[in-house]
């Protein structure tokens, strides 16, 4: 199981991944273009003293990570507004969960390759979870629901 970001924008909330990423020893593949330079102070520390821990893969498109990258994993793309909701979802260890940048998610094209889509229920009237929020919330409920927490 992996973690990927969709040209993220904000680097504090890229850090918080991949300390997340570290704390379960899952792989961060970041698509560029991204909203900050991997030297970006905020990132650094969002993701405090834990970066030699993460296994940091950073791809120039989503084409390269799908050629390269993907390896045979699930992509299980999240989105706000379709698919089924997280807590019912058969997660796989071989799952790429796919989060999109913080002001649009993932475009229309990225979510028409996905071969599942999940989404966190939410109440009516809120848009969207902060990113690195999701990403707790997905990669916590994919390790439990597959027997993957220590």
């Amino acid at each position: 199981m992996h973690i990927v970001l969709f040209e993220p924008e904000i680097p504090p909330n890229t850090g918080n991944v991949a300390r997340l990423c570290a704390a379960f020893g899952l792989p961060l593949h970041l698509v560029e273009p991204l909203g900050f330079k991997l030297e970006d102070r905020y990132l650094k520390r969002a993701g405090l003293d834990y970066w030699p821990l993460v296994d940091l893969l950073v791809w120039p498109s989503f084409a390269a990570y799908l050629e390269h990258g993907r390896t045979g994993h699930r992509l299980v793309m999240s989105s706000s507004r379709q698919g089924e909701a997280a807590q019912h979802f058969a997660f796989s260890p071989h799952d790429a969960l796919v989060l999109g940048p913080e002001t649009r998610g993932l475009p229309p094209e990225i979510l028409a390759q996905a071969e599942a889509c999940v989404r966190i229920a939410i109440h009516p009237g809120v848009r969207s979870l902060n990113l690195s929020s999701a990403a707790a919330i997905l990669a916590y409920q994919a390790l439990a629901r597959t027997g993957m927490l220590e």
